[in-house]
């Protein structure tokens, strides 16, 4: 009896102490594993369905979760709490923007009170009492459960240790296991040992029976029975797809086995092993799968870290069109669809990670609506510019000053391409009413300016011919030059306008001509002039025997006058500029004087020199 009670003992000892996952826990270690599992499997499927989108509806769902008698699970109460206080910011963040814009001071903003943040609080408190209340329950069922067990150990304890009722007294210790086995959870950190205890004191209690009992020899192959089927269950439970489910039953295997007597004890060892072997596959593909699975779970947050930083380091500065933003809007929506394919990061690190990618992606879009209102405002800015544009143009249309209006539509054109874009709705008929206005005034232009244009043309023809004669007198030399040259600059003057582009051009050639006939018909008169002043003087002195010296001194005084008018007016001309229309019609004048004085003095010269001529004759 001895040798069974502590082989028996042993082989659970040093299966403890070499391998933990091969140990045969306690019930209420096995309880605590297996709803750890639950609640990330709770959570998962919290994160799969379909979550509150207004503020509205998680009010509603809080609400109705504290109006049931079942008690909610709390993932889903993290969940919905963290989506109130998601969507209760967001409102807070557009009333500021809306301050802001309204011209507020940033500094002065006082968000208002949520009227649903207390019924929501209310819903809140409601279910966290409950789950107190249900919590200190549970740890008061514990303790009792505790208690009790307590006593039936020291009861078997007590049979255990007098050999000579212990056949007297089998049905009691069987008894004394039943309820033993209907007594469940306790206090997790008694569990262990009190099993231990109970196992040995149950194992000592069987050694006690004689060896041949009837009784003892049944319970046992019962037993043997039973552990051989939880064998044969826990090495199914390798081929067992789901390995959390799998995990999950071999708990049960095991509370099973713990509540189960003992066997034949020459059967003790070879049966524990093969129950311990099957456990220890069970436990190791449970191990594998979150091993794997948190291995995956880390790459997601490596891929959802990286795509953060890929959003954070979005440079808005430089996107000046609305091709730059939706390129950039394209490239994040990408971004999003990547993120949702990806599964999820650690349990730890899944709701930071999320809240910094939604952060970023936010703070683009709304930097992003900031510019479209900028882009707005300037387009209606623009539209403004344009509608007076427009108005003006059409103000126009209908004028019969046709220089000056003209000249105005073209300036508006130059202004209107200046201006820049203005709402696409608006465009086609704005740009359609100002080019409409502008083609209305230039086409009734062009009809009514039609006969100008014909009578400038015959205008010019006219022109020409009278230049034509001029020339012809130039070269042949006529008689009467002066006469013919008034007449043709009279009949110059009487002609009409000419046409623009030609003004220019063909009053420059008249100019010239006309110079050129005046300045060779001056030299001709001067020379008869000379020609006269010789054969006059011939003559005074022939019939009056005048004295020539006193004629000589007052042509030198004219001379000599005449020179100092031709400086002073070469030293005005040094003064005078010609950036103006103005200024050059009165240096061309100033100059003609001068070349004119310059022939006076020459022909004045020329009458001294006679003078001089006939002096030395005499």
């Amino acid at each position: 009896m001895d040798s069974l009670e502590t082989n028996e003992t042993t082989a659970i000892e040093q299966s403890s102490v070499a391998n933990v996952e091969t140990t045969v826990e306690p019930v209420e270690a096995a309880e605590e594993k297996t709803e750890e599992a639950t609640v990330e499997t709770v959570e998962e499927k919290t994160e799969e369905t379909i979550q509150p989108q207004t503020k509205e509806e998680v009010v509603a769902r809080i609400k109705a979760l504290a109006a049931q008698e079942e008690l909610a699970e709390k993932t889903e109460l993290d969940l919905l709490k963290v989506l109130f206080y998601k969507y209760h910011n967001v409102e807070i963040q557009e009333a500021h923007r809306a301050f802001v814009e309204a011209g507020g001071e940033d500094g002065k903003f006082v968000p208002q009170m949520d009227p649903l943040e207390p019924e929501f609080r209310a819903s809140m408190q409601v279910l966290r009492e409950r789950r107190a209340a249900l919590q200190e329950e549970m740890e008061r069922q514990k303790q009792q459960n505790l208690e009790r067990k307590l006593a039936i150990l020291e009861r078997i304890q007590q049979l255990a240790s007098t050999p000579e009722e212990a056949n007297q007294t089998f049905e009691e210790f069987k008894t004394l296991q039943a309820e033993w086995k209907e007594i469940k959870a306790i206090p997790a950190e008694k569990a262990t040992e009190l099993w231990k205890n109970y196992q040995l004191y149950v194992e000592k209690f069987y050694d006690l029976l004689k060896l041949g009992h009837e009784l003892r020899d049944y319970d046992f192959r019962k037993n043997l029975e039973v552990k051989t089927r939880l064998c044969e269950q826990a090495e199914a439970l390798a081929e067992v797809e789901d390995v959390v489910a799998a995990n999950n039953q071999l708990q049960a295997l095991h509370q099973e086995w713990k509540e189960t007597g003992p066997v034949a004890k020459e059967l003790r060892e070879d049966l524990w092993n093969r129950f311990k072997e099957a456990s220890t596959i069970v436990r190791k593909r449970h191990q594998d799968h979150f091993e794997a699975q948190k291995a995956v779970e880390e790459e997601n947050l490596n891929k959802k870290t990286a795509l953060c930083e890929e959003i954070e380091a979005i440079q808005t500065d430089g996107l000046n069109t609305f091709a730059d933003w939706d390129a950039i809007t394209q490239r994040i929506i990408e971004m999003q669809a990547q993120w949702k394919i990806i599964g999820y990061a650690p349990q730890k690190m899944n709701n930071a990670i999320f809240e910094r990618f939604r952060g970023a992606c936010d703070r683009f879009f709304e930097l992003k609506g900031e510019y479209f209102r900028e882009v707005k405002d300037r387009l209606n800015e623009n539209l403004a510019r344009k509608k007076a544009l427009v108005e003006k143009a059409e103000e126009l249309m209908n004028s019969t000053e046709w220089r000056k209006a003209g000249d105005t539509l073209i300036n508006l054109q130059k202004e209107w391409k200046e201006i820049g874009a203005v709402p696409k709705k608006y465009s086609d008929a704005l740009w359609k009413r100002f080019i409409g206005a502008c083609d209305h005034f230039f086409e009734e232009k062009q009809k009514a300016t039609a006969s100008t244009r014909d009578e400038q043309t015959a205008n010019l023809e006219q022109k020409r011919s009278i230049i034509d004669q001029l020339k012809s007198l130039a070269e042949e030399g006529a008689d009467d030059v002066v006469a013919k040259v008034k007449e043709l600059q009279k009949q110059w003057n009487e002609v009409g306008h000419v046409p623009f582009r030609d003004k220019d051009a063909i009053f420059k050639e008249y100019r010239e001509i006309v110079d050129k006939l005046y300045k060779d018909l001056n030299l001709s008169q001067a020379r008869r002039r000379l020609d006269n002043f010789k054969t006059n003087l011939a003559n005074k002195i022939e019939k009056e025997g005048g004295n020539l010296n006193n004629e000589r001194n007052r042509m030198m005084r004219a001379y000599e006058t005449l020179k100092a008018e031709i400086q002073t007016y070469e030293n005005n001309l040094g003064f005078l500029t010609t950036s103006s229309k103005k200024g050059n019609t009165l240096v061309d004048t100033m100059k003609k004087k001068v070349e004119k004085l310059r022939d006076e003095l020459t022909l004045l010269a020329d009458k001294i020199k006679a003078v001089d001529e006939q002096i030395t004759k005499e």
